[in-house]
């Protein structure tokens, strides 16, 4: 887990990825003491001063101007999503107010979009700590036939995504290639704490995973940032066999928190009659009604 400020550990780890052969700088013959490129190199390329740099990765210095964060994604070549995850856990670019509380809810029309959805895609609902705030009967059966449907319905014992990916049995199991997944939810997990950096339960869950789960420690502390987007799955389903699934995330407009979560097969293919028979399934038992939106 990290010692120092979230900002100057995520500095940290990018530089320890880079080499000088990798930004153009000679290497003099030297020997290492360190992985990747020294404080001042980086320093050096960003156009700051060592001593300012070092004041950053050590948290001594907080108050990097945004021309200096924009410098910095280029001296450390950030990817995109990289250099927003930056801007992000820098405390003078300024964060979205803390949320607190349990009662995230999902309005009546996205219930009702959700109802829809299922005779012919596979859908949930994901909230700001990526807890499953509701989902279709289909959504259900692919990702979690062994919990109760109505699960989301309880703020105080909703499935979160991210303990299931490393806590929960059956879970680990659905997934072909579970490493990939796990990386990515970590990377979606250090998004969400920087935008949320005053999320009490947020870090309560991930005290809970660190001290639960080494392979959640050692992908922690990479570092890696993965924003939510579009990914393929291939999943060993319990009840249909393997199938693979392309997942995309869709913010929900007006609930800056929410997400919604689709799954969907290449037509045509054997994961296309599987998920049919998912939907099959599905279609025995009526989605409870609507909740109020949250605030």
């Amino acid at each position: 887990m990290d010692r120092t400020s979230p900002l100057g550990a995520f500095l940290k780890a990018r530089r320890a990825r880079l080499s000088p052969d990798d930004v153009g700088l000679p290497r003099y013959g030297d020997r290492r003491r360190v992985p990747g490129l020294r404080r001042e190199e980086v320093a050096l390329l960003a156009g700051v001063s060592a001593g300012y740099y070092t004041r950053l990765e050590q948290g001594r210095q907080v108050n990097a101007s945004p021309e200096v964060l924009d410098a910095l994604a280029r001296a450390l070549h950030l990817s995109p999503a990289e250099r927003d995850h930056l801007y992000d856990l820098s405390s003078t670019t300024g964060h979205r107010p803390a949320v607190s509380g349990d009662d995230e809810r999902v309005s009546a029309d996205l219930r009702t979009l959700l109802t829809t959805m299922a005779a012919h895609v596979p859908a949930l609902v994901v909230g700001r700590r990526n807890d499953v705030l509701a989902w279709n009967r289909t959504g259900h059966a692919l990702l979690a036939p062994h919990l109760d449907f109505a699960a989301p319905d309880d703020p105080g014992g909703r499935p979160n995504l991210s303990r299931m990916v490393f806590l929960d049995a059956p879970t680990r199991a659905l997934h072909r290639d579970w490493p990939a997944k796990a990386r990515a939810v970590v990377g979606n997990l250090r998004i969400l704490t920087a935008r949320n950096p005053g999320d009490t339960h947020l870090a309560a869950l991930i005290a809970e995973l660190a001290a639960r789960s080494a392979e959640f420690r050692s992908m922690w502390d990479a570092h890696t940032v993965a924003p939510c987007g579009r990914d393929v799955h291939t999943l060993a389903h319990p009840a249909v066999g393997e199938l693979t699934v392309t997942q995309q995330t869709f913010d929900v407009p007006k609930e800056p928190h929410q997400c919604l979560v689709t799954f969907t097969a290449e037509p045509g293919s054997p994961s296309t009659a599987a998920l049919e028979a998912l939907k099959t399934r599905g279609r025995t038992v009526d989605v409870p009604v609507a909740c109020a939106p949250t605030p």
